[in-house]
């Protein structure tokens, strides 16, 4: 495979509870090697069902306010028909439709392009699953 595509597996341990993990030193890390100082794309893709990848910021409460916006959107509750799992794990399947499982973002002379408040993010509302794999693509 040529250096104008580069990809690396991330393991994100995200334990028993709701989560958002933010990914942007991981993804910044993977950029310094992969890109090089070339201009391309950064591709955030999380390989799961029940999971998503988020832009937002982090640390001054948005990432509890996201969770708190998703219980009131998708909560934990019986109404699913989805059942298997922990009570209302149904909800956690319908969250990628709300927060998509991938994200792609510029990469200028080797850099991500965020504004200054965001951050590249995992969001995992499933209890049952403690281990999440994020997939880092870079395209120049």
């Amino acid at each position: 495979m040529s250096d104008a595509f580069t990809t690396r597996m991330l393991n994100v341990s995200t334990g028993s509870r709701e989560r958002v993990v933010d990914l942007t030193s991981h993804c910044e890390d993977f950029l310094r090697e992969a890109a090089a100082g070339r201009d391309g794309l950064l591709n955030i893709f999380v390989p799961h069902a029940t999971a998503g990848i988020a832009v937002i910021e982090t640390g001054a409460g948005s990432d509890d306010d996201l969770l708190a916006a998703l219980h009131t959107l998708l909560p934990a509750d019986d109404r699913w028909q989805h059942r298997h799992g922990s009570p209302g794990h149904g909800r956690d399947h319908v969250l990628p439709a709300i927060v998509p499982p991938h994200a792609t973002l510029p990469v200028i002379a080797g850099r991500l392009e965020l504004g200054t408040w965001q951050s590249v993010c995992l969001v995992d509302t499933n209890k049952d699953n403690p281990n999440r794999q994020v997939r880092l693509s870079f395209l120049g």
